[in-house]
């Protein structure tokens, strides 16, 4: 049975539903995705009794490719899940968790820590998330205006509140505005 946690680097990772969403092979709340594996570490964590399956070959002759499914877990050990982009990296909780099924990925690094299980007589290893760091693919108009301050999410307007003084010629044309206070 393992007992080391597994670190990969440079992770290839598909199905993503951090979400949780029910689907065709997800019941609702499962958050989960899997990570494609090389031969050799499937089958020495296959050896140790991890969960690995294959992907049906997509040409004649081709070899089924390996993965594992990665439970993302936060009940009892909450996972550490960092977005990294070129101004910085963020933490996401929970509730922010399903970003993750939605942004480009350039890159992932994550650890997987081994839980092992034994149920009616069968044991194995399943694989959760201990922390993943998803390095973004940004697009050109996201570096480029990556300088531009962010408004708080709830912030109000600057001039919310504020009344517009206008100021017309004799032909209806403005001449002059300005922004008051209310109590002006």
């Amino acid at each position: 049975m393992a007992s080391e946690n597994l670190i990969i680097e440079d992770a290839n990772v598909v199905f993503r539903n951090f979400a949780g969403r029910e689907g065709m092979y997800n019941a609702e709340g499962q958050r989960n995705f899997c990570v494609i594996l090389d031969d050799k570490p499937a089958e020495e964590m296959a050896a140790d009794s991890w969960n690995i399956k294959y992907l049906k070959a997509r040409e004649e002759g081709d070899t089924p490719t390996p993965y594992v499914q990665v439970a993302v877990g936060f009940k009892g050990r909450p996972p550490k899940l960092v977005l990294i982009t070129s101004r910085g990296k963020t933490e996401l909780d929970e509730d922010e968790a399903e970003l993750l099924d939605w942004v480009d990925i350039a890159g992932v690094d994550l650890i997987i820590r081994p839980y092992n299980w034994s149920v009616n007589g069968k044991s194995g290893v399943k694989a959760y998330l201990k922390s993943i760091f998803v390095t973004v693919d940004e697009s050109a108009l996201d570096i480029k205006y990556a300088e531009v301050p962010e408004l708080e999410r709830n912030a109000q307007p600057a001039i919310e509140g504020a009344k517009l003084a206008i100021e017309s010629g004799d032909d209806g044309d403005i001449i002059d505005a300005e922004i008051v206070d209310d109590d002006e």
